[in-house]
């Protein structure tokens, strides 16, 4: 077998594996004996072993490694893995560390005077930990790209070799000499056996070794027979030393996707070379350069322009040239056909843009489309539905023929989801997608715990931080809570008026004044104390939760066993520790709280576990004992959930999204590129100050930049779409439609289209772009607008469900048929009689629909009470009256003081000194309607037995029960006590107002007297006939209210009798019905309104006979309460 570098270039994928499936066959390696290739990414290799497999029949016997990997494993080889060890002491992670204990001590130096400025206010070590991370980072970069800038820094030599000329320097910086200081300082640092185990040294070493053991012409043992290097876009230039100098002993086959088939390694941008001639002039230009090359490729192909010319400086084309039968550029001519296969072209064939009169007419064609959406989730529903159209079209297209590419895959997966998870698999509009490179946390609810209690110390440990806590199917595990046990817990925890803060002690941390009430130790106490002692009294000040019971009240056990846990890992969180100490808590913190319940959850844990035990063994490497408080401690956990998920898949038989890295370079009939929007692609990187690889003219061919990086990605996207490039980005503003520019690429992309065709209306890229609207149910899916009825053919979706509402044919609510008359024997009480008079319109769908519109949120406060809301209050308020109410007269005061303590006592209350304000607010406002209701109880005399009530109101039956009747028979008195105002408030009367039709038409002389805080309204006894008349009324509504919502509704309907008294009925009306400036309409405080009846104007416009409806139920469900109650003001006479 041939040794040697054997690199043979190619502008498709497809056409060199071809020739290393040909090759393998041709020149098989001994049986057993393992092929060996290396690939830029985990995609590449997936996508090279299928490709291997449908050309071979089996692919088995390979291995794909990465570059770094294989190489370092190479050294250890060669010079002995007794000599190299598995990581090496230089290593970013072990430098890290080193640098952290050492930085300390260096300041006091005077070289290091920058640094000591910077960690002047470095409290916790924060600041100290990110520089260090920053210098492990950059001194791992010079190893690999500045190897003779170290090499003369250890030898003394603070100097800086020109990239031009290895023979030649530049001053070092002034204010930069700090770095050849630490360096040695490193150095100095390390034992003797350390001191040349720096990637830079092992390079020079294994290089050496190569070298002698070609002079004396003995191969190294160990090292693979062959290696072949597929479709790798770049390679540092220490990497391709290495490799040449280990084709003088093995077989390397290098295959290099090149765009051009023609020399390219020195051709330069237009603003690259309008520079150079700026540089030179003598006086002003007269004329720009003229640059015969193609554009996009000089403008974004500078990484792989620098790598093939590194390349050039070790091939030797003559030495294998005959053994490809000279065929080792396997470059595709193929007459274009479509635009983007025009691009292809241009770029294969070097062709500079044509002259402005000899540009060819534009014909549109589908191979190459902008789309233009409002907002990341606009971009992937257009993206569907281009999508659905392709695969609709092509039978022949397969989901894995599809590659979504993002610039942040963080950003777009909840979007992606959203989108493509929507559809359930049977419906055909269902598309199987993956997201291939997410970090390994990011959609782990195990992940986010984690994280979340590795900042314990700031934690407030509020009621939501616990329940989301327990939302971790992890955390449930470990304390043997069920889902199903969540609401009973929420509930708990809402009625013990738990809102923040384990106890005092911890709230202290937090810099607030150290109270126990509303806490967790405080809601933990009452939840044992009503298990204890059920609703008695309180015990030492705390109130019982009588909830809390039974069998039942384990839950609570676990749940105080949840919070016991917490507090032992917040009190170990705030001391600083060892390595090692924090390496132990956070196991304990792992074991304690999580019990990993699926694989997923299990490999996450494991990841974890082996990290802390890496970062043990790098503080090791780098002699670090010292205590680290937990701001510097956890960033190892935090990396290693921010890091890359090594289970990720790719080339799974589904639309793969992801990052443009992963699957660089590799062909897919579709290629989709969105967020392609300015500052997000080229993704920004703020570049290191100190970075001097990047100062002072020190770029080499090969350094590393995000930038160019990105650059020759978005260059590799476009040559490896086969059928389609699809770009879209986030071109307008979703507030105001103002344009916003896409990615300088796609800018620059565009431009070209408009250089490289021409059209007869407008610039060409405008045939090829479409904006879409706002919304995906946008009417101009279907049609230009109302007048005509032609469809937009530039947009189209398969958002089915919305074609129905712009074709007419959408199902519309109608009233005009009530549905038949419900026949219901069942009595019914003056509760529910008034419940309806209150609310008519949510009767039809309470009662008939049985649907309840109206929800019951439970939102857990997650702050102590400083004030009372108007709910809050009334509720309160109610509970003193109720107290006041049955202690009587004599014991009202001491009641309603004793109710007040045990609502202190509960966590209701306001913490001091806001307590005695509120207990105030709270009594003030029931003292005098207190006084009155007593004084009208002694006048209206003693007590009645209650009475039962059977009579027909209509068609129903009524039965109830007349209760707290005062007085003789012939004048019976009956007293409610209202918490509230009352007002003009005739909404509020509707209960008692039913009672007393009742009462007054089984014959009863009753008398209502209703108190307020306000005022009292006073409802007279109506004689038998009348009252039995109101009643039928009610009674004949309650049925129609059965078939269809009533249009009326019951303040709005009390507005419109008030406002007739000055003939402006509708207008008050109005304004109580519709919501307006700090008012909150009735439809708005109803859902069953706002469903029935869309705005004031529909509810008027119905009509009954030849009178509007709602001025009919007006009159007859609620003008008798207007007209029959009696209003007076405190101090009145009675």
């Amino acid at each position: 077998m041939q040794n040697g570098l054997m690199v043979l270039h190619g502008n498709r994928l497809e056409t060199l594996t071809e020739l290393v499936a040909d090759w393998l066959q041709r020149e098989p390696l001994p049986p057993l004996e393992t092929e060996t290739f290396l690939v830029q990414s985990n995609g590449m290799a997936q996508w090279l072993k299928l490709q291997l497999a449908d050309a071979l029949g089996i692919s088995a016997g390979f291995q794909f490694q990465m570059p770094a990997r294989f190489l370092w494993s190479a050294y250890r080889t060669l010079l002995g893995e007794t000599q190299v060890p598995r990581t090496s002491p230089f290593d970013k992670s072990r430098l890290l560390w080193r640098l952290y204990r050492l930085l300390p001590a260096l300041l006091n130096n005077e070289h290091f005077g920058p640094l000591r400025h910077f960690l002047a206010d470095d409290v916790d070590g924060r600041k100290r930990h990110q520089l260090a991370e920053r210098l492990a980072d950059l001194f791992d970069a010079y190893q690999m790209y500045r190897a003779d800038w170290l090499a003369d820094w250890e030898s003394g030599n603070d100097r800086l070799r020109k990239a031009q000329d290895r023979d030649t320097f530049d001053d070092f910086p002034a204010s930069q000499l700090w770095q050849a200081h630490l360096w040695r300082a490193l150095l100095a640092d390390m034992d003797d056996s350390k001191q040349g185990l720096s990637r830079s040294a092992i390079h020079r070493d294994f290089m050496a070794a190569l070298t002698q053991q070609q002079e004396q012409g003995t191969p190294p043992p160990g090292l693979p027979r062959r290696l072949i290097i597929f479709g790798i876009s770049a390679l540092p230039q220490q990497a391709l030393e290495a490799l040449a100098a280990l084709s003088q002993h093995c077989q390397i086959l290098m295959l290099v996707q090149n765009p051009c088939q023609h020399y390219w390694a020195d051709i330069v941008e237009d603003k690259q070379l309008l520079r150079r001639q700026l540089d030179n002039r003598k006086r002003h230009l007269t004329a720009l350069p003229e640059n015969r090359v193609n554009p996009l490729l000089a403008a974004w192909g500078k990484q792989g322009r620098d790598f093939i010319g590194l390349l050039y400086d070790h091939d030797d084309p003559d030495s294998y040239r005959n053994a490809f039968q000279n065929q080792i550029d396997l470059f595709e001519n193929r007459e274009p056909h479509t635009l983007l296969q025009q691009l292809h072209q241009d770029i294969l064939e070097l062709e500079p843009l044509p002259a402005p009169d000899q540009r060819p007419p534009l014909e549109v064609d589908n191979s190459l489309q902008f789309r233009i959406g409002h907002s990341a989730q606009r971009e992937v529903e257009i993206l569907q539905d281009e999508l659905l159209d392709r695969f609709s079209n092509d039978p022949t297209l397969q989901p894995r023929d599809v590659i979504v590419m993002v610039p942040d895959i963080e950003a777009y997966a909840p979007h992606i989801d959203a989108v493509f998870g929507q559809l359930e698999r049977d419906d055909p509009r269902y598309l199987p997608y993956t997201l291939s490179d997410r970090s390994a946390g990011a959609a782990s609810p195990l992940a986010q715990a984690v994280e979340s209690l590795l900042h314990l110390p700031q934690w407030r440990f509020t009621a939501t931080d616990i329940l989301d806590l327990l939302d971790v199917p992890a955390v449930r595990e470990r304390f043997g809570i069920d889902e199903g046990d969540l609401p009973q817990l929420a509930r708990w925890i809402d009625q013990a008026r738990i809102r923040w803060g384990l106890n005092s002690p911890q709230r202290k941390t937090l810099d607030v004044p150290g109270f126990e009430q509303n806490s967790w130790a405080f809601g933990l106490k009452r939840m044992l104390a009503g298990y204890l002692l059920g609703d008695g009294p309180a015990w030492m000040g705390i109130e019982p939760l009588d909830e809390v019971a039974g069998l039942s009240a384990e839950l609570a056990g676990r749940l105080s066993r949840l919070l016991d846990t917490l507090e032992q890992h917040w009190q170990q969180s705030r001391t600083d520790a060892s390595a090692r100490q924090w390496q132990q808590r956070f196991t304990q913190l792992l074991d304690d709280l999580f019990a990993p319940v699926d694989e997923a959850d299990q490999t996450l844990d494991a990841g974890l576990r082996d990290a802390l035990n890496d970062w043990l063994a790098a503080c090791a490497e780098a002699d670090f004992d010292s205590p680290l408080p937990l701001t510097v401690a956890r960033r190892p956990l935090l990396d290693a959930l921010n890091a890359e998920s090594l289970s990720q898949r790719f080339m799974a038989g589904r639309i793969n999204v992801c990052t443009l890295m992963p699957m660089r370079a590799i062909p897919f009939r579709h290629v989709c590129l969105l967020g392609m929007k300015d500052g997000d692609y080229p993704r920004q990187q703020q570049p290191m100050d100190f970075d001097l690889m990047r100062q002072w003219g020190n770029y080499r061919p090969g350094d590393r930049s995000r930038r160019d990086d990105d650059r020759y990605l978005f260059l590799e996207a476009l040559l490896s779409a086969r059928d389609s490039l699809y770009i879209s980005w986030t071109g307008r503003n979703v507030r105001d439609n103002s344009e916003r520019p896409p990615s300088v690429l796609v800018a620059q992309l565009r431009d070209h289209i408009n250089q490289r065709w021409r059209t007869d209306l407008g610039e060409p890229v405008d045939a090829l772009t479409v904006s879409h609207p706002l919304q995906p149910f946008s009417a101009r899916y279907f049609f230009h607008s109302d007048q005509d009825a032609v469809p937009d053919t530039s947009l189209h979706t398969y958002a089915n469900e919305w074609r129905a509402l712009h074709d007419g044919q959408a199902h519309k609510v109608s009233n005009d048929q009530p549905l038949p008359p419900l026949e219901n024997d069942e009595p019914i009480t003056c509760a529910a009689l008034g419940r309806f008079l209150k609310q008519p319109v949510a009767h039809f769908f309470e009662q008939r629909l049985k649907a309840r519109l109206k929800q019951q949120r439970q939102v857990l406060d997650d702050s102590e009470p400083f004030s009372f809301d108007g709910l809050q209050r009334f509720q309160l308020q109610d509970q003193l009256l109720s107290e006041a109410l049955r202690a009587g007269p004599e014991h009202a005061g001491d009641a309603m003081t004793h109710t007040l303590d045990r609502l202190a006592g509960s966590g209701d209350l306001p913490l001091a000194p806001f307590d005695e304000g509120s207990r105030d607010s709270l009594l003030m406002p029931l003292s005098q309607p207190l006084e009155q209701y007593f004084a009208l109880l002694a006048e209206c005399g003693t007590p009645q037995p209650q009475q039962e009530i059977r009579l027909n109101a209509g068609p129903l039956q009524i039965e109830d029960w007349l209760t707290d009747l005062r007085g003789s028979a012939a004048n019976a008195q009956r007293l409610v006590l209202h918490t509230g105002k009352l007002k003009e408030r005739f909404d509020k009367l509707t209960r008692d107002w039913t009672l007393h039709l009742a009462a007054c038409a089984a014959g009863h002389p009753l008398t209502t007297h209703i108190q307020g805080q306000d005022g009292r309204i006073t409802l007279p006894h109506l004689n038998r006939s009348d009252a039995q008349h109101c009643l039928d009324q009610l009674g004949h509504a309650w049925q129609q209210a059965l078939c269809e919502p009533l249009p009326v509704a019951c303040a709005t309907a009390f507005a419109w009798l008030k406002g007739e008294e000055k003939e402006r009925g509708e207008s008050e009306a109005r304004k109580v019905f519709e919501s307006g400036f700090m008012h909150t309409g009735e439809q708005e405080k109803e859902p069953a309104i706002a469903r029935a009846w869309a705005d004031f104007d529909t509810l008027l416009a119905v009509r009954h006979g030849d009178q509007s409806a709602f001025a009919y139920w007006t009159e007859q469900l609620y003008a008798p309460l207007y007209q029959h109650a009696q209003w007076r003001e405190p101090g009145d006479d009675a």
